[in-house]
């Protein structure tokens, strides 16, 4: 890593989502947990989930169905609905990545998650370095993942020993609530969020977990709305 941009990158990219892990450890702590009291997955393979989907909320859904004893088929399908967004993140990173060499380019996806699009999103709006972009998406990406695998470790370990009382569970809406304010910057942007949330909530109850699909769906809707009002 002789090149500055590269050093950059990776710096910057590790740095800026050192804030968010005060969301991403308790809810690493809360899968881990959850795993390690299913007699159905158990630690070991609650760990693994860590390391084959590394995607929390899908994660969580994946215990839990297998924990229920639902079908392989009713447990990939829905993991795949749960992370529906990630078409979305994907199209709008795309013109970014093409930029990057081939090798990256089916590799840093893995690394792909909400919280490391949110900052490289908004990182490569100032920014036109492939290089830097490169190195930023994965100095993010990798602290979140090493973050995430050692505190669901850590949940497996420490299992029963955590009280409920600690209520931990508030770590998974914190998750995403901590990427909304950083990017809400315009007008559209706040109806997009506003909106977007409020369907959220009053849809959290549609089968297969759809209701974050169905809120995000809403909020760009409603941003494009507002986006084409205000330039009348």
């Amino acid at each position: 890593m002789e090149n500055a941009a590269t050093r950059s990158g990776l710096r910057d990219g590790g740095r800026v989502v050192l804030p968010l892990l005060l969301a991403i450890v308790p809810f690493g702590l809360v899968l881990g947990v959850t795993a390690a009291a299913s007699e159905v997955v158990g630690g070991t393979l609650g760990i693994a989930t860590s390391f084959i989907i590394f995607a929390g909320a899908a994660q969580l859904v994946t215990v839990q169905l297998l924990d229920a004893g639902s079908s392989l088929v009713v447990i990939v399908v829905t993991a795949l609905i749960v992370n529906v967004r990630h078409l979305m993140y994907s199209a709008a990173m795309a013109p970014h990545f093409s930029e990057f060499p081939r090798r990256s380019r089916y590799v840093l996806p893995y690394l792909l998650t909400d919280q490391a699009f949110a900052v490289s999103m908004l990182r490569y709006e100032t920014t036109e370095d492939p290089e830097y972009k490169r190195w930023y998406f994965i100095g993010s990406g990798m602290t979140l993942w090493v973050s995430w695998q050692l505190s669901t470790i850590a949940g497996v370990a420490l299992g029963a020993q955590i009280p409920e009382s600690l209520g931990l569970d508030f770590a998974i809406p914190l998750v995403f609530l901590v990427l909304l304010i950083p990017a809400v910057q315009t007008r559209p942007g706040l109806v997009a969020a506003i909106f977007g949330g409020l369907i959220a909530v009053a849809a959290s109850g549609a089968p297969y977990s759809l209701g974050l699909v169905i809120g995000a769906l809403s909020g760009v809707a409603a941003g494009v709305a507002a986006e084409r009002l205000a330039e009348r």
